[in-house]
Parts: C-alpha cells; structure tokens; sequence
C-alpha cells in the first residue's frame, strides 16, 4: 500500500500546466463526510496524487485506487472545496470535494469512478503504452485474431499448452498462449513463472534460469475447467538462440500438476506486427 504524500514535485507541475485550464467552480463535486472514506477508481494505474488540505488523509491501497478520507478532529470550514488531483499514465483528473454533515451522510457517494468526461490528457515521455492500451490490444487479439502457431505447444498430465501467436507492438510483446484442462478435475492456478533458460540445462540445475516479468495480462483467473487463454505483455527483449523463452503454469496443491510451454528464438523473431 502507498502512502500519499501530499507534495508535487516539478516534474508533475510540468505535466499539470499542459493540461485542460479548468476553473475550480466547474470541477466535478463530490460529497465527503467524517467516518465514511471515498474511493476514486482509476482505469490506469495512478502515478501521483494530490490533496490540498491537511484535513483530508489518502492512500493508494491498490494500483488504481485513491482512497480518501476526513480526519476526524477536523472541521467543515477545512474540508469543504478541497481539490484532489489524481494523475494516471495519460490523464489528469481533478475533484472538488465538498463537506456534507453526518446527518445527511446516508447520500454519500463512496465510489467514483474516473470517466473520459473527468479526463485531461497528458503525455509521459517513459510511457510509450498504457494499461488501458495493453488492455484493448489484447482483448483484440483474443477477440479478432486466429492463432498462428500450429506446431509449438507442450502435453502433460491430461493438459495441453499452446503458443497462438506474439506480437510486436512498439517496446512491448505480447504473447498469446491457451491452455487445455482435458480431465474431469477443474485447474486452480497457483502461479505463471516466465524464465529464458539454455536448452541443454537440465531441471535439476534450473536455478540459472533468469526470470522475466510480464508488465500485463489480460486476466488473472484463479482457475479453469477446460479451457484457458490469456495475453501477456512484456518489455521488448531478445535472447541468444541457445536460450529458450520458458512459459511454467504451476497448480496451487502439493504435487499439483505443472506444464511448460517453450518458445524458441526464432518464433520470437517470427512475431507479427500490430
């Protein structure tokens, strides 16, 4: 969980001053009273947030979540037309938040969702791609593209692992994978691990393995009965051709059962473009 601190640092103001002017009075009101904590709901992950009083405490619990709240010694005149500004990968929202007094707190909203009519767009020269632009991608590739690949895919204990495809799309891959439960016992998931391994090492000495961590996926089930597909996205890498790309899907039970699906170096290179 995130502390908020509530500071901005040059590099958010000069991102800030190239956002949409828009006067305080016509800033979205929200409702605020003592007891009762608000949660704004980004679609990106939040990269800073800012409150401009003291009489207001907020945390980042999760990636996406600003979680707001009164202090409770504060009084009305401290909480009432305070700003809260919450900037994500490519926006920039901002809140008017209004104190309302318990008695009529029943009406209090303690959910708000940031929509594109809340957003002011913005532009950080280190991200090339948003979460919400992962997201669309690869629900497009899952929605509108037929697997590629016929021949790359693993069996193993009544289950079948299969590359569909890999794209490139700017500095990122994204690789397209299904997986097939084919006995009567549903698969609870218990981890992905991605590792680039040479191919003479054997299991028993994988701890040269060198792990590479996914920056999305699509979905995150925590189990199928069937059949399972998903889309992973990484920073652009390459490896040597000795190497292999190692997909591990680990069950969550002792002795559970374990696939991996292994991409060589020239699938990855064979990677379509979107």
């Amino acid at each position: 969980m995130k502390t908020l601190y509530f500071s901005i640092s040059l590099f958010f103001i000069c991102f800030i001053v190239n956002a949409t002017d828009i006067p305080k009075e016509n800033l979205p009101v929200i409702s605020i009273t003592t007891g009762i904590s608000v949660h704004f709901i980004s679609p990106e992950p939040i990269q800073f947030a800012d409150i401009s009083t003291d009489a207001i405490v907020g945390d980042i619990p999760v990636d996406n979540v600003l979680r707001v709240k009164v202090l409770s010694d504060s009084i009305a005149s401290q909480v009432d037309e305070t700003v809260v500004t919450i900037i994500g990968q490519s926006f920039i929202a901002q809140f008017n938040l209004k104190y309302v007094p318990d008695d009529l707190s029943p009406s209090t909203t303690t959910r708000i969702d940031i929509l594109p009519k809340h957003m002011s767009p913005l532009e950080f020269p280190e991200i090339t791609m948003t979460f919400r632009d992962m997201r669309e991608i690869s629900r497009d590739i899952v929605i509108g593209r037929r697997p590629a690949f016929n021949n790359v895919m693993s069996k193993a204990l009544g289950m079948k692992a299969t590359l569909n495809n890999i794209y490139a799309v700017g500095d990122y891959v994204f690789i397209d994978v299904s997986f097939r439960n084919r006995t009567r016992i549903k698969y609870d998931v218990d981890q992905f691990r991605f590792t680039i391994r040479d191919k003479r090492i054997t299991k028993a000495t994988n701890v040269q393995d060198l792990e590479v961590r996914p920056v999305f996926s699509l979905y995150n089930n925590s189990y199928f009965r069937k059949r399972y597909r998903n889309v992973f996205v990484f920073q652009k890498f390459t490896f040597p051709g000795n190497k292999v790309f190692t997909i591990k899907l680990d069950e969550k039970q002792i002795s559970g059962r374990t696939i991996e699906l292994n991409i060589d170096y020239r699938d990855l290179l064979h990677a379509d473009t979107l």
